[in-house]
């Protein structure tokens, strides 16, 4: 009976022990870039060098020429909810698993179907999806952990830069936004009842995306007459009165545009009216 009593208080007090949690030694990062009319969502593990060999001939980090799971622990994941092309492939939305093969001068860059794989087990070639290779370069200065990141975004483009000591490697992400941008606002203005509230951002495709000026210019114009105390939809106008050559016109447009914006109290706009008369 004692030896009972002895057992369950040896238990209770080791369930009394505070847990005791560890820091990763390759922490986790996820990463949520907006591209395109979607996302990419990254997510890898981040080694540190330590004074081990990288990138080398049977390295301890990553060696050369040899399928890598790009990071540590759980092969890195990347997700997209907008199709997008990466290595000259068009990709359907979804989640993909990203190998690399290091080299010295290239690396090879591989999306995998094997999201149930633990690094490189289980990898099948047969699951690739794409197969591609890219410049490795060399890096300024030395990164001592593992870094991932987006980079140089644009409307329709991207890079997914890998960094690690001295090498860097650049990926590009493309999508295509502007047919379907084209496709909603054409769809949108040609509506037997066309909302008000589309005129604007029509304006703004055909300025800025379209570079049709003519449309633009009607857009925007229509614009304000939903919208006469709009001195955005104005500067925009104006802006786009310069570019067709009309100074007379971006000047008034722009002076409308400080005029309501003096009145709703955004010096904001105020300052970008009269930057832009200044530079007519």
């Amino acid at each position: 009976m004692k030896k009972f009593f002895f057992l369950v208080a040896t238990i209770c007090s080791l369930n009394g022990f505070a847990q005791i949690n560890m820091p990763q030694p390759s922490t986790t990062q996820h990463i949520t870039q907006a591209f395109g009319m979607g996302s990419i969502e990254l997510t890898y593990s981040r080694p540190n060098i330590n004074g081990r060999s990288l990138l080398k001939e049977n390295s301890d980090l990553a060696p050369l020429n040899k399928l890598w799971r790009t990071g540590a622990n759980a092969a890195t994941r990347l997700k997209f909810t907008d199709n997008v092309t990466i290595g000259g492939k068009k990709l359907d939305t979804g989640s993909y698993v990203l190998y690399t093969i290091p080299g010295k001068d290239t690396w090879e860059v591989i999306l995998n179907k094997g999201l149930n794989n633990w690094g490189t087990d289980g990898y099948k070639e047969a699951e690739d999806v794409v197969r591609f290779k890219v410049k490795a370069d060399k890096a300024t200065g030395n990164t001592e952990t593992f870094t991932m990141q987006f980079a140089n975004i644009a409307f329709e483009s991207c890079d997914l830069n890998i960094i690690w000591g001295g090498t860097s490697v650049r990926i590009p992400i493309s999508t295509n936004v502007k047919d379907r941008l084209r496709a909603q606002v054409e769809k949108a203005l040609s509506a037997e009842k066309v909302n008000p509230n589309a005129y604007y951002p029509a304006a703004n495709f055909y300025y800025e995306w379209d570079k049709d000026m003519t449309k633009a210019l009607n857009a925007a114009t229509k614009a304000t007459e939903v919208n006469p105390n709009g001195y955005w939809i104005f500067l925009l106008k104006a802006k786009i009165q310069r570019d067709m050559g009309d100074k007379v016109g971006a000047k008034a447009s722009a002076e409308k545009c400080i005029e309501l914006a003096t009145t709703g109290k955004n010096d904001e706009y105020v300052k970008l009216g009269a930057e832009l008369i200044k530079k007519l």
